[in-house]
């Protein structure tokens, strides 16, 4: 009998390592609880209204209801400074999950913002995957998203 347990916990111990979802590396994280995290989130809060405005622009063809990103969601693929050092103007693309309910995820999208003083424009909307409704929500599709 012992050996039947430490034979199913190593093969759960085993298994484990190769079932984990690194699909997340690609961005970049800092250091949790650290200055620098809570700027980041400061910083996706106030770009939300923008954020979710530009996502249901988007769906609103494809979808009866609003749909909504919330800032845990955001993730920060690209920053750069325009014009050089200590020049406050920003281009960022972000990679955002949109869900609809409670929490059931539409597809995923990149959009791209210019940021100056007081200024956000969006500069680029690119729809990456569509995410299948549960047979639940189908009434809320007016018609296919693409992908």
């Amino acid at each position: 009998m012992k050996k039947k347990i430490i034979s199913v916990f190593l093969l759960v111990l085993f298994l484990i390592p190769t079932t984990a979802n690194y699909a997340e590396d690609n961005y970049y994280h800092p250091v949790k609880k650290s200055n620098e995290e809570l700027m980041m989130d400061l910083f996706s809060t106030l770009l939300l209204p923008d954020i979710n405005k530009a996502v249901n622009n988007y769906y609103k063809d494809y979808l009866k209801t609003n749909t909504t990103v919330y800032p845990y969601q955001i993730q920060i693929a690209k920053m750069e400074r325009i014009g050089g050092y200590r020049r406050f103007e920003f281009l960022i693309t972000i990679e955002v999950t949109p869900v609809v309910g409670a929490h059931i995820s539409v597809g995923k999208d990149q959009l791209t913002f210019y940021i100056s003083s007081g200024n956000v424009k969006m500069k680029d909307f690119k729809h990456i995957e569509t995410h299948k409704l549960p047979p639940h929500w189908q009434d809320i599709i007016i018609k296919e998203l693409p992908l």
